[in-house]
C-alpha cells in the first residue's frame, strides 16, 4: 500500500525534508510514504487567487494516483483523534488501495479536489504553516501504524 502526501508548495525548509524523512523511513516496506510537492499558483500584487487555485488544483489531480482513495486535508473536514486515525489506516490497508492525501496551498484546495475526496480530515482549527503540516502528518501516520502494530511508540 502507499501513502502519497501531495502538497502545494516548493522550497521547503530542510528541517521538513529531514522531518518526513525521518517518519518515511520508520514506516515498513508494505506501507510506504511518498510525497508529491506542486507548484504554488502565481500569486504576488493583482494576481487571480482564483485563478492559482484552480491551477494547483489541475496539478493536484493529475497527480493522484488512478484508484486512489482521495483524502482531502480541510479546515472543514472531521477532526480524528489519533485512535480514530489509527483505525481509518488499518481499513485503508484492508481495503488494498492507495491513498491520496491531499495538502492544498495557503488559500486551500480547489474546489474539484474537495469534490473528488472520499474524505475530509481536519488536522486541526488551528492555522499551521505548511511546512509543519508534512511533518506532522508523516508523525501522526506514523503513530497510527504502531497503534495497530502495539508497538510503544504511542504510549
Amino acid at each position: 500500500m502507499r501513502l502519497r502526501i501531495i502538497a502545494v508548495g516548493t522550497k521547503m525548509p530542510s528541517w521538513v525534508a529531514q522531518g518526513v524523512h525521518e517518519y518515511q523511513k520508520r514506516l515498513p516496506p508494505e506501507l510506504k510514504l511518498e510525497f508529491k510537492e506542486l507548484p504554488l499558483g502565481k500569486r504576488g500584487k493583482g494576481a487571480d487567487i482564483q485563478r492559482a487555485i484552480h491551477s494547483e488544483g489541475q496539478h493536484m489531480l493529475a497527480a493522484i494516483g488512478k484508484g486512489d482513495t482521495v483524502v482531502a486535508l480541510d479546515v472543514l473536514g472531521k477532526a480524528w483523534s489519533t485512535e480514530q486515525l489509527a483505525a481509518e489506516l488499518s481499513d485503508w490497508q484492508q481495503s488494498g488501495s492507495n491513498i491520496s492525501l491531499l495538502i492544498g496551498g495557503p488559500d486551500g484546495l480547489a474546489p474539484e479536489c474537495l469534490a473528488l475526496a472520499q474524505k475530509k480530515w481536519s488536522l486541526s482549527a488551528l492555522t499551521m504553516p505548511h511546512p509543519l503540516v508534512r511533518i506532522l502528518l508523516a508523525e501522526q501516520l506514523y503513530r497510527a501504524w504502531t497503534i495497530n502494530g502495539n508497538h510503544p511508540y504511542h504510549r
